[in-house]
């Protein structure tokens, strides 16, 4: 395994930028998020379009967003990047993407949902560590919303253990190791066939996704098992889940659903990891660094390295 583009640890009352590379998020939601940021000890910048209108519903042109991302990369007093928002729109971004320039600038980029298509990117092109954890107006924004203890450990450099305590309990047992990888379960899937597809190979991967029904989700989980991108993962964390039901329908119903599209998958699988879409406390997951999932009478999940050096 190539080693991690590690950037380095942020500190409490670090400068940090806040952008949207994906839809406009709503001003009166960044501004509650900002204020959150600063409650913390952190000094939040808005980047120029963080609050653009269109076209349509980005954030901005593609050079717009991509102008503040790598201005937020390049500014050597900025220590972390926060994304406000994802929606739909940062994979506009990714043939552009100034690899050069961000392996050069490493510093951690927080966000998750359409977020995934960059962190991945960027994790298998230049081995940068994604950091799927809160947004500024999507968890920030609200109380309760953040998960700071992960959050913290992530961004100063220790490593954390996830539990029942964040939602986690045991699909199909077993013990491994591996990088951990994913992110949400439908950009994915998006993803496959492109030049961006996700690099699965020997990893433990996590998926995520909200308001999707359980028949989707099985349709999801069978391409990327046609695809070959389940054959060599060696366990797999799905989060909580959230509003992935159908309506009238058991609360089993979609536990049953992935054991049956999984049902010759050999590793374990843990479900309910309060990372990304969640009902509150969102946890920070740091992908690309080495993990262990223990799935037993209780779920765990270690994370075993630092994503930041000190």
């Amino acid at each position: 395994m190539t080693a991690l583009l590690k950037p380095s640890a942020v500190p409490g009352d670090a400068l940090v930028a806040v952008v949207s590379p994906a839809s406009t998020p709503k001003p009166d939601r960044v501004e509650r998020g900002i204020e959150a940021l600063r409650a913390l000890g952190y000094a939040p910048q808005a980047s120029d379009h963080v609050l653009t209108r269109g076209p349509l519903y980005f954030a901005g042109t593609p050079e717009m967003r991509l102008r503040d991302l790598h201005h937020a990369f390049a500014d050597d007093d900025v220590r972390a990047i926060f994304s406000t928002r994802g929606g739909y729109g940062s994979n506009y971004l990714l043939e552009e993407l100034d690899l050069d320039l961000i392996a050069e600038s490493a510093k951690p980029f927080i966000g998750y949902s359409d977020l995934t298509a960059v962190h991945l990117w960027l994790l298998d092109q230049i081995q940068l560590p994604a950091f799927h954890g809160p947004m500024v107006s999507a968890d920030f924004a609200r109380e309760d919303g953040v998960h700071l203890r992960s959050l913290q450990a992530a961004l100063r450099g220790q490593t954390y253990s996830l539990g029942a305590a964040e939602g986690m309990r045991t699909l199909h047992p077993g013990r491994v190791r591996g990088t951990l990888y994913g992110g949400c379960l439908s950009i994915l899937v998006a993803l496959l066939g492109t030049p961006y597809e996700p690099q699965t190979e020997g990893k433990l991967l996590f998926l995520e996704d909200v308001n999707t029904k359980p028949y989707q989700i099985d349709r999801m989980l069978w391409q990327l098992r046609e695809a070959g991108k389940l054959d060599k993962v060696r366990g797999i964390v799905f989060g909580e889940m959230l509003d992935c039901n159908s309506p009238g329908a058991q609360p089993e119903l979609l536990d049953e659903v992935i054991l049956r599209v999984l049902d010759d998958f050999q590793g374990p699988i843990a479900i309910g990891l309060r990372s990304g879409h969640v009902s509150h406390a969102n946890v920070t997951l740091t992908l690309g660094v080495e993990a262990e999932l223990h799935a037993a009478s209780h779920a765990e999940l270690n994370l075993l390295q630092p994503a930041v050096i000190l």
